[in-house]
């Protein structure tokens, strides 16, 4: 059964939103306000460790935006989402898709009581698959850019990565191996899915199975078939091209 309250936390990177949107929370008697979190990687941790029924994302924060956020969480923590936004056409577009609210800033009463009544229905409903709203709303955001931040179990727990601290990426059986210069840690995600998040002027697939970063590269050689071998600049391995993309080592 439901319980009659409405649980919510709230992740906005300036205090002031934060406490303004609070407030009016607190006047909902249906409503319990159980964590603020004042970037992405607090709001995940918020999240998976409180199981809100809702949580109020603002788009725009730094590293993490909101967006990132839902990419990030697993899907068995998520909670139902509405996030907070100044731009008024992208949150449309969400709201559009049915499977996200909105609410505008400056946050109004009227707007937080019809957000409010709305999710409230929806709380005893099955968590939607927003993989590909996400994917819109990503392609609409003004501020949205390549892949910023990759979690990955590293042993029995859970780390955010900073994509530009990758060495390299490998597909390893069911998962693709996040190799960094301290650390080897696990994700999901498929190498090619993958690719189509990154930044294609920092990170190069070199074989079906690798993406490298192009900072991370000390030299490129040649072996005696004539295939580019790449040494890393803070890894011992080396790894290979494969014919297919060996074209793009030609100058080096």
């Amino acid at each position: 059964m439901m319980n009659s309250l409405l649980r919510i936390v709230i992740a906005d990177d300036e205090r002031p939103a934060r406490s303004f949107l609070a407030a009016m929370l607190r006047g909902f008697e249906d409503v319990r306000l159980i964590g603020e979190a004042e970037n992405g990687a607090e709001a995940i941790e918020l999240i998976e460790r409180e199981r809100p029924d809702m949580a109020l994302l603002d788009l725009q924060m730094p590293e993490i935006d909101g967006l990132g956020v839902v990419r990030l969480l697993k899907k068995s923590t998520m909670p139902i989402i509405a996030f907070v936004t100044a731009y008024d056409e992208y949150a449309i577009a969400a709201f559009d898709e049915g499977a996200i609210d909105y609410v505008l800033k400056p946050p109004m009463p009227e707007r937080i009581a019809k957000v409010v009544a709305r999710l409230k229905a929806r709380v005893a409903q099955p968590p939607l698959d927003l993989t590909a709203l996400l994917s819109k709303l990503a392609a609409q955001d003004p501020t949205a850019g390549p892949l910023k931040w990759i979690r990955a179990s590293l042993g029995p727990t859970m780390q955010m990565i900073a994509v530009d601290d990758i060495l390299y990426f490998q597909a390893e059986d069911k998962y693709t191996k996040v190799v960094t210069e301290a650390a080897e840690a696990l994700i999901k995600k498929p190498i090619k899915e993958l690719y189509e998040e990154l930044d294609v002027e920092a990170f190069w697939q070199i074989h079906r199975g690798t993406i490298v970063n192009l900072r991370a590269i000390a030299k490129v050689e040649r072996d005696w078939r004539d295939q580019p071998i790449i040494t890393l600049k803070a890894r011992p391995e080396k790894l290979t091209v494969s014919r297919t993309f060996a074209h793009r080592f030609k100058a080096m």
